[in-house]
């Protein structure tokens, strides 16, 4: 009997230290955060948009503010312009509407500190954690970083001329992007036609075009546009008209 009642005790002891090695590991809350990142085009704000009711709110075009459609309102942000490694670290400066195409609203002021391309306006953002040690202040450039944008490539390619021992500067030649907007797809070419007659009455676009894919698929597409600014006021009618989440191809 003792000896059932003591292998029992061992037993049982075994048994609690076994469940004493698993424990559940807590998350911190910024461990459980998501942070949110993206990479597209801006939408530079201007006074127009609203007044045509493109975007719901307004933005200070001399101070640096921004606009997003669910980030809250004072979120720590990081914006870079991805061709010269110049970024600025800002905050979300309101909730707004805006046309799906663009991933963020900016202020002229932003864009301009950033030598955004007018016509491409491309740049990366992503949420940044805000502590002690790191807070985000307007402009704030770490020293580190801003010396490797300095020194990044601007398009340009130095020669030695052996002949005259001096530089030459040779400018690369970009290959000119065209960009193309899907309205959509239909399996009789018929429907593709009588849309595209209604979206020529209804929009000032010009160049709206049907493109054959198969026997049983006639894709309707509008341009191509050399770039991004001149395909956005196109993007901005179709949304205007209840298109949405359209598709850009780039060739």
């Amino acid at each position: 009997m003792f000896l059932k009642k003591k292998i029992s005790l061992i037993i049982l002891l075994f048994f609690v230290y076994s469940c004493a090695d698993y424990q559940i590991e807590r998350r911190t809350k910024d461990e459980e955060k998501q942070y949110y990142s993206s990479s597209g085009f801006a939408l530079v704000y201007e006074d127009t948009l609203y007044i045509n009711k493109d975007i719901n709110k307004k933005i200070n075009n001399e101070k640096m503010e921004t606009m997003h459609s669910f980030l809250k309102v004072n979120t720590p942000i990081k914006i870079i312009n991805p061709t010269n490694s110049k970024f600025i670290i800002t905050k979300i400066s309101k909730k707004a509407k805006y046309p799906k195409i663009f991933n963020l609203v900016i202020s002229s002021k932003i864009s301009s500190d950033l030598d955004l391309d007018a016509d491409n306006p491309y740049i990366e953002f992503f949420e940044i954690k805000k502590n002690k040690t790191f807070v985000a202040k307007e402009g704030q450039i770490f020293e580190e970083e801003k010396q490797v944008a300095e020194k990044a490539p601007v398009d340009e390619i130095k020669m030695d001329d052996l002949s005259e021992d001096q530089t030459v500067t040779k400018k690369v030649i970009n290959r000119k992007t065209n960009f193309t907007l899907i309205i959509s797809d239909f399996y009789y070419e018929d429907s593709a036609v009588n849309l595209l007659n209604e979206l020529s009455k209804k929009t000032k676009i010009n160049n709206i075009y049907i493109k054959k894919i198969n026997s049983n698929k006639y894709r309707l597409l509008v341009g191509p546009f050399k770039n991004f600014s001149s395909l956005k006021n196109a993007y901005i009618s179709l949304n205007n008209l209840g298109f949405e989440d359209l598709n850009v191809y780039k060739d």
